[in-house]
């Protein structure tokens, strides 16, 4: 095992998003105290000079530029074999933290050794909570999912068993999945337990590896000790088009992969039609709808007509 000299490794993968990242790195500066931490920026080859500004206004963040886009699980993976923390924090740069949130991180991770990865109360720009807790579910509940249920009955108990609308976010708790927005894992875990899988690009990273953790017997804990600000998808939204087929394919493969809804290849077959028919929905969606973002479930930032955050 690699001997650990900081408490916390920030590692936060980048691409195009120069002013909030920004941001994300002053909030991390200013605002942990109480613990010794070290940042890595993974820029994932953005054209908007993003990487020029971290070597120039945080010039103790080690970075990485990537020539080609590797996306965000070969950038996290990255992040977590370079770490020399106890602990890493996978941090999207679209974030600010809220007064010494790593700190109360650390803190409980530190208080809870039986747990292997936690993350914090997530708040959208108005305030308001962000839901980033969701449960594994069966094909019933995904397929009404699939059908925008949430959208039509935001209150059904259907909806609040994969969404978890009605968490109580006021109480630390153990949870199936939750976000990995600003996602803290134990060095142990992700040195002898997993890396995050790979073969998703952008999306359902966090529900495989959760799941992953899960089924080892693993504990992953939602703590409000800690709030973090997240603008929420703001490179995936850049590319909608290409972020929903890449979506889509997850779904696919977490499906093949994981055998998440059944090990049985006629389900498998039909899961795959089933999203592809939902694929061709979400296409006719974006075109139609003035809302053009790809995630927007309960509790994401409200939409605001112009912008695609």
């Amino acid at each position: 095992m690699t001997s650990s000299s900081v408490d916390i490794t920030v590692i936060i993968p980048n691409y195009n998003t120069k002013s909030l990242m920004y941001d994300c790195l002053e909030s991390v500066y200013r605002s942990t105290k109480r613990i010794s931490f070290e940042i890595i920026c993974i820029d994932d080859n953005s054209p908007d000079g993003s990487a020029d500004m971290v070597a120039q206004s945080f010039p103790d963040v080690v970075l990485v530029r990537n020539k080609t886009n590797q996306f965000y699980a070969k950038n996290n993976n990255l992040g977590l074999r370079m770490a020399r923390g106890r602990y890493a924090c996978l941090l999207n740069s679209d974030t600010v933290l809220v007064g010494d949130a790593l700190s109360g991180l650390v803190e409980f991770m530190d208080s809870h050794p039986d747990v292997a990865a936690c993350g914090p109360k997530l708040l959208n720009p108005d305030g308001t909570v962000q839901h980033c807790i969701r449960s594994f579910t069966g094909i019933g509940v995904m397929v009404l999912q699939g059908l925008n249920w949430h959208k039509l009955f935001p209150n059904s108990r259907w909806t609040n068993r994969y969404y978890r609308t009605d968490f109580d976010y006021s109480r630390e708790q153990q949870v199936d999945s939750i976000g990995t927005t600003a996602y803290v894992i134990r060095r142990e875990i992700w040195e002898n337990v997993a890396m995050l899988d790979e073969r998703f690009e952008l999306t359902l990273v966090d529900l495989a590896y959760n799941l992953t953790l899960k089924r080892k017997g693993y504990k992953v804990y939602y703590t409000p000790s800690a709030e973090v600000v997240h603008y929420g998808s703001q490179s995936f939204n850049q590319t909608a088009l290409r972020s929903l087929r890449a979506f889509h394919q997850a779904q696919i493969t977490f499906s093949d992969a994981y055998d998440y809804f059944s090990s049985n290849r006629a389900v498998k077959m039909l899961i795959r039609s089933a999203v592809r028919v939902r694929y061709s929905l979400k296409v006719i969606e974006y075109y139609l709808s003035s809302d053009k973002r790809v995630i927007k479930g309960p509790g994401a930032p409200r939409y605001v007509r112009g912008q695609q955050g």
